[in-house]
């Protein structure tokens, strides 16, 4: 018997079998059909000290459990996560970096290149038999020769794309709120003035107060009538309906988007523009990569447990020790 078998986990609604399954051999695996306070019964609130998650985890839902000690995040981006909060109440929160970094990265790439070049529309074309009844697809208005690239969001991810983009021969540019060091790519302080700069915005922006809508009708039009916009990052970066307009009237030549404010469903605007390249939120879903993001889920369940330390903090709970909740 594993040490931990004893240690009750929950599992509050979907999560990634690979790590549903891991949860039940290593812990006591505990489910809720959601992360909703009214559904934590007493023995649940007295008992979990662990959980693993890939929905939204309020205030009110770890104040409910007051035993709770670690937050296994499923995925990079952990904007579902009030880490601020738990880290105010002594709860570590963990995310999985890294692993899932060069798979979004790739499909970065595969937008960018379904958005300038068409790929999916004359893949279409072939499909539908018009390549023989009407001849070859019509020449495409956009190139990826001659662009000039910016990324928003220069972490883990924008830097893997950025090898790419070089890799294709074209300069590169970021914005951050303030430049990395030992990057040498050049930094604008501004996202309105990296999109000056450049004609290929791809963003890979985190969630949050801070780039709420930073993406708008000024960054758009600063981009121009040439420019192309990927976004892989959050949808919630982005003014959607500054964007399907800008597509729609010409203010910039096409878009590639894998992920979207309100998802599942995207806006009847942005589906209606036939030059924009539309994902199902894909970045890192593939059967390897997102097994990978399982097992890092939960070796920092099991990291924490057996050795009072986690493998992936995030920056809010980084000072957050095993204990801590106690003692506050």
């Amino acid at each position: 018997m594993a040490p931990t078998q004893k240690i009750p986990v929950l599992v509050p609604g979907r999560l990634h079998p690979h790590a549903v399954e891991r949860i039940g051999k290593e812990f006591e695996l505990v489910a809720l059909p959601a992360a909703d306070p009214k559904l934590v019964t007493p023995q649940i609130a007295g008992t979990v000290r662990g959980m693993s998650s890939m929905t939204t985890v309020s205030a009110a839902f770890i104040d409910a459990l007051p035993n709770l000690e670690i937050i296994a995040n499923f995925g990079v981006g952990y904007d579902a996560v009030d880490a601020r909060h738990a880290g105010s109440a002594g709860v570590m929160v963990t995310n999985t970096p890294d692993v899932l970094t060069e798979e979004v990265a790739d499909t970065a790439i595969g937008l960018l290149l379904n958005a300038v070049r068409e790929l999916p529309k004359a893949e279409g074309w072939l499909r539908a038999g018009r390549w023989a009844s009407e001849g070859n697809y019509p020449l495409t208005r956009g190139t990826l020769r001659g662009r000039r690239v910016g990324i928003f969001g220069m972490g883990r991810i924008g830097l893997a794309i950025a090898r790419r983009i070089e890799a294709f021969g074209l300069p590169v540019s970021y914005h951050n709120r303030r430049a990395v060091e030992g990057v040498a790519y050049a930094w604008y302080p501004t996202l309105v003035e990296l999109a000056g700069a450049v004609d290929t915005l791809i963003s890979v922006a985190p969630g949050g107060p801070s780039t709420e809508k930073a993406v708008d009708r000024t960054v758009l039009e600063a981009l121009g009538p040439k420019g192309v916009f990927v976004n892989i990052g959050r949808g919630s970066t982005v003014d959607e309906d500054a964007l399907a307009q800008a597509l729609a009237d010409g203010t910039i030549l096409a878009a590639g988007l894998d992920v979207f404010r309100n998802e599942p469903n995207v806006p009847d605007a942005l589906l209606e523009c036939t030059n924009a390249s539309l994902l199902p939120h894909v970045g890192s879903a593939s059967v390897h990569t997102r097994k990978t993001m399982a097992d890092l889920a939960v070796d920092n369940l099991v990291s924490w447990f057996t050795e009072g330390r986690p493998l992936t903090p995030v920056a809010e709970t980084a000072s957050v020790v095993p204990g801590a909740r106690k003692q506050r």
